[in-house]
């Protein structure tokens, strides 16, 4: 732990970080910066690929406390966790810089098909993946990116039902600690090594995710931005901002515990 290091946590947001309620729990605020917890399905700003969605977390947040705010940094919009804004577009600017230069340290919790038992790190450059109206002004990148990830199992479980062409529906929790942030870079590194995130519609496994819809009524991806560590822009402490999972990846858990092995 640093000297000068402050951590900020805060668990078991629940359903008032749902879309629907429109309101973000605030993880951490001072005069320069805000973090919040971004529920899944939420866009950060608007997108030309969404061009009928109406609710941001920009404009939600900006209502919420009356001020503009400036995102740091970018979340999927299937994945939730920690989002950090600043009030400043200069400050915004200087934690990008951070995150460019790899400074700062962050940690998800994934639900991932399959049974990790281990340590590990993957090395596997990822190839970006153009969407042709988002991306229609961005030159093509040819020569793949790269792009590392550690990964570390936290708990496993086995339920006796048959899915695909496997005789049972096995699942490990894991943590998993990019150094890099390509893009859906932790979801096709799970799938790179044969355990794709559950309810990843994009790269994951389709059966797995219906059965998880089915058994246990999670329709979400089970991927959450728990932690995030990065010096603060203006004062220069190290700062440590910690979230829960999403309360639908909580219950999603909680079905399985029954099911440890």
């Amino acid at each position: 732990m640093h000297s000068d290091e402050q951590i900020i946590g805060k668990a078991n947001v629940g359903e008032e970080g749902s879309v629907n309620a429109l309101h973000l729990p605030v993880l951490y605020q001072d005069e320069h910066i805000i973090a919040i917890e971004k529920p899944p399905g939420l866009l950060v700003h608007r997108s030309p690929i969404d061009r009928h969605e109406t609710v941001f977390a920009v404009q939600t947040l900006r209502d919420q406390i009356g001020r503009h705010v400036f995102p740091a940094h970018r979340l999927d919009r299937p994945t939730s966790g920690v989002l950090v804004f600043s009030f400043s577009s200069e400050i915004a600017a200087k934690l990008g810089q951070q995150m460019m230069d790899k400074q700062v340290v962050k940690t998800y919790h994934a639900l991932v098909r399959g049974f990790v038992h281990h340590t590990g790190y993957i090395d596997y450059a990822l190839k970006y993946r153009y969407d042709k109206i988002a991306d229609k002004h961005k030159r093509p990148q040819q020569a793949p990116q790269p792009a590392s990830t550690m990964y570390q199992a936290v708990a496993k479980f086995e339920v006796p039902e048959p899915v695909g062409k496997y005789q049972s529906a096995r699942y490990s929790l894991v943590k998993l600690s990019p150094s890099t942030g390509r893009k859906h870079q932790l979801r096709r590194h799970m799938v790179h090594i044969r355990h794709p995130i559950i309810g990843d519609t994009t790269h994951g496994d389709g059966k797995q995710n219906k059965f998880a819809k089915q058994h246990f009524n999670f329709n979400n991806l089970a991927l959450s931005c728990t932690t995030m560590g990065f010096s603060h822009p203006v004062t220069g402490k190290w700062t440590t901002i910690n979230s829960d999972m999403h309360s639908e990846m909580r219950q999603l858990l909680e079905r399985l515990t029954p099911y440890s092995v």
